[in-house]
């Protein structure tokens, strides 16, 4: 392999991956970047967004734990005894209440759910017996933690209870119906609160992980592209080069003048194999059916084989255009790999919204088709997959009269949505350049 592409091919891998946002490497994905195959804009916040979730559900809880306090001393709970103990167990119930808050807390088990579950009840009840401490809205975590504890049919006539016993022991503490009203409001606004924050932090981190799963599976979704790309392009320029490289073995002795010219277009497909590694990082992977077929005569003459070639098909859509000739790459590439062909046909045409390109050699192995056609290889499998994307069709395999057929189907214009993104091979304009 020249050097040229030897020192190309490390860069690739690096240069797909900067085009959809993520790192080479493959678990150092940058924080806030969507990879471009999901088609979602890339964010780039100056806070991860499970963190600034986090935080904001910390500093919701220690305000609630401060209006608590604030309820308390004004309701009279001023000497200092009480007032610690009031804050401890403001502490204790919003530090549960934290933990509880957490994403972690839904991977738990139930048992444990309901044992933090009935500690949390303790701590909000059983001050309210020893101390007849007027809460405000304490009952409102409680009532948060049930709604994240139990199921929806289960947590909402949970929730409606602990919501229930804040105006019953107002009233049975004598106060008046506004403060009542207050504390049953308050309450509720709490738990719902305190619930809505914790389910938005759990659904931010569902989304941060299947972020990063799905730029996980973009850079295996290139990794696979780059092969199959590879595949299709230097799997025919190799078959060329070592096929030129035997000719030129064979004349260099007996006309070292053929062998010269031989030399010279073994070269030029050595520069076209090494162009294409480049345009396979670089994007470009337009591919001209004409083009291909005249390259593709070139190179069967080449071989000593009779080719027909006819193409009458016109200008067609560029992703269509490439499919087919990629579908006829391959399928050179299998006739020079698979088969001792003595003559081969090459044809293109189009019947009413359909092209159909037909590639038919004799001297393939009776009763068996090449090994890409097969499930051990990957070549009609990957092309099998490129026109199923546009809404076309291959088949391959022997026929009736003893030759094997490779038949291309595709609709003169692509299915709806198809890019072309999945493409092989260069522009036209760039492989005359090259």
């Amino acid at each position: 392999m020249p050097d040229r592409v030897r020192n190309a091919v490390p860069h690739i891998f690096d240069d797909r991956q900067r085009d959809i946002g993520i790192s080479a490497n493959e678990e150092g994905m940058e924080p806030g970047h969507f990879p471009a195959a999901t088609g979602v804009p890339p964010a780039r916040p100056d806070i991860p967004a499970p963190r600034l979730a986090r935080g904001i559900t910390i500093v919701a809880l220690l305000c609630y734990a401060t209006v608590t306090v604030l309820n308390v001393l004004r309701s009279g709970g001023s000497s200092g005894t009480r007032l610690a103990v009031c804050v401890g167990l403001v502490l204790l119930v919003f530090g549960v209440q934290f933990v509880v808050s957490a994403p972690a807390a839904r991977t738990w088990s139930m048992r444990r759910k309901v044992g933090f579950l009935a500690f949390q009840t303790l701590l909000t009840y059983l001050p309210l017996v020893w101390f007849g401490l007027s809460w405000g809205s304490m009952e409102g975590p409680l009532a948060a933690s049930v709604l994240l504890t139990f199921r929806w049919r289960t947590a909402w006539p949970l929730f409606g209870a602990v919501v229930a016993s804040i105006p019953v022991y107002a009233i049975a503490l004598g106060q008046p119906a506004a403060q009542v009203g207050y504390f049953l409001i308050a309450g509720m606004l709490c738990g719902i609160v305190i619930y809505g924050l914790s389910r938005l932090t759990d659904l931010v981190h569902e989304v941060h992980s299947t972020r990063e799963e799905l730029a996980r599976m973009a850079v295996n979704q290139e990794r696979l592209r780059f092969a199959r790309d590879l595949h299709d392009l230097l799997g025919y320029s190799l078959s060329a080069i070592a096929l030129k490289g035997e000719l030129i073995h064979r004349l260099i002795t007996t006309r070292p003048d053929q062998a010269r010219g031989e030399t010279a277009e073994l070269l030029a497909v050595a520069r076209q194999a090494l162009a294409d590694v480049r345009l396979v990082s670089s994007g470009y992977r337009d591919m001209s059916l004409r083009d291909e077929a005249e390259t593709a005569a070139a190179i069967l003459a080449a071989a000593d084989v009779r080719a027909d070639v006819s193409i009458e098909c016109g200008r067609l859509h560029p992703v269509v255009d490439t499919a087919l000739a990629t579908a006829l790459r391959e399928g050179v590439t299998n006739i020079l790999r698979h088969s001792k062909v003595q003559r081969c046909s090459i044809s293109a045409t189009v019947d009413a919204e359909t092209v159909l390109l037909s590639l038919v050699n004799d001297g393939a192995p009776l009763g068996k088709a090449p090994a890409s056609a097969s499930t051990g290889g990957s070549g009609l499998d990957n092309l099998r997959e490129r026109f199923a994307r546009i809404g076309g069709r291959l088949s391959a395999g022997p026929g009736e009269d003893g030759r094997f057929h490779l038949e291309a189907y595709a609709p003169v214009r692509p299915r709806a949505g198809n890019d072309g993104s999945r493409g092989t091979g260069p522009r036209p304009t760039e492989r005359a350049a090259a």
